[in-house]
């Protein structure tokens, strides 16, 4: 395992990145500006992200001889995606410093180690309760009451892998309808808005984060991102300092996201932390055109050993919108809207659920 701090790019120097989807694409468009250069290892040979460099990887994540020759051709090695393969990141740290560290992701991709986490460092989350049976399920609900939501501990992201439990629900038809013997129990929080905090930290420890962002979903899917969130100053600064204070605690390098509830009750709003993804994410994509400095372009510059930049937001409220399924055969329409760019991300044909592409609007006022 190859220290962070010993990692010093040059331009002309190679990244690879683990995943070829929008996020890797966009990782590797912000690499190219810089001078550096991107391979991309997926095992989609309709990987948008292949689009955007010269060299690809076409292989199962459980192919070693494919990872090794990868592992060869490139300085560092990322990821735009946390649910990496234990086994895929062990080969290629071996090999070349992998970053942020895969001991990040032995937290982040259990939400049950993850909410343990956090909790230790004395940051607020859902209550919440370990469950493997349908007892202990039980046992959790009298413990936490309902509603909650029942989580699958991996592999869950969009909605997918968690189901809402009511009073006068059946039990134990949810708890097989989830197929886990590993799950979380979580209270459902009446929350007033959700926001995150996209953070950067470097290896020598500076830590830069974005403007808040307020974030609306519809079907569990992100739909629209707005930043600054509107909440008052002083939570604005904890939400940071909170995003802040996990990234030092993973001894992290790179971009995180940490997405928040915020609760409204008799001595004013609170921040309780939801999850936190290991990478870039979508509620950072305002950040491509609304600040002097986008999330892809600190990623780079964090994992390359270069210093991070200080990130300006573009006046007075940036608003990403996702172009999701069929709305992106609308796109024409958003090429005339001031103050607007349209982002494709090249993946074929629409599908529901499917994020195709974003809009993002820089605005002089909140009004439109």
């Amino acid at each position: 395992m190859t220290d962070a701090k010993q990692v010093k790019l040059k331009p002309g120097d190679t990244i690879g990145i683990l995943g070829g989807g929008q996020l890797g694409r966009m990782l590797a468009m912000a690499a190219a500006r810089l001078g550096l250069r991107c391979q991309v290892f997926s095992p989609d040979p309709d990987s948008p992200a292949f689009d955007v460099v010269l060299n690809a990887t076409c292989a199962e994540y459980a192919d070693v001889e494919a990872l090794e020759l990868f592992a060869h051709d490139v300085d560092v090695i990322t990821y735009e995606f946390e649910n990496v393969p234990a086994a895929a990141a062990m080969v290629l740290d071996a090999r070349r410093p992998v970053l942020p560290n895969r001991k990040v992701l032995e937290t982040t991709q259990d939400r049950l180690a993850e909410k343990d986490f956090v909790t230790r460092l004395g940051i607020g989350t859902a209550a919440y309760a370990d469950v493997t049976s349908v007892a202990s399920l039980r046992e959790a609900i009298a413990r936490i009451g309902l509603p909650a939501v029942l989580k699958t501990r991996r592999f869950g992201y969009d909605g997918k892998g968690q189901v809402m439990i009511r009073d006068g629900d059946d039990i134990a038809k949810i708890w097989t309808s989830l197929a886990t013997k590993s799950a979380i129990l979580e209270a459902f929080v009446p929350f007033e808005r959700e926001i995150s905090v996209i953070a950067a930290r470097s290896a020598a420890g500076q830590v830069e984060c974005f403007d808040v962002t307020e974030n609306e979903h519809r079907d569990h899917i992100l739909k629209i991102s707005r930043a600054p969130a509107p909440i008052p100053d002083a939570l604005a600064e904890e939400a940071r300092s909170i995003a802040g204070k996990i990234a030092t605690a993973l001894d992290y390098v790179g971009v995180l996201a940490v997405e928040m509830f915020v609760l409204a009750n008799g001595t004013g709003p609170k921040v309780l932390v939801n999850e936190i993804a290991p990478r870039v994410h979508n509620s950072g994509h305002w950040t491509l055109d609304g600040a002097s400095v986008s999330q892809f372009e600190q990623h780079i510059r964090a994992i390359a050993g270069w210093p991070l930049g200080k990130p300006v937001r573009h006046g007075e409220i940036v608003t990403m919108t996702n172009l999701i399924g069929d709305e992106i055969n609308d796109y024409e329409s958003w090429l005339s809207v001031p103050g607007a760019t349209v982002h494709i991300y090249g993946k074929g044909a629409p599908r529901p659920g499917r994020k195709m592409g974003h809009v993002t609007e820089v605005r002089s006022s909140r009004s439109k």
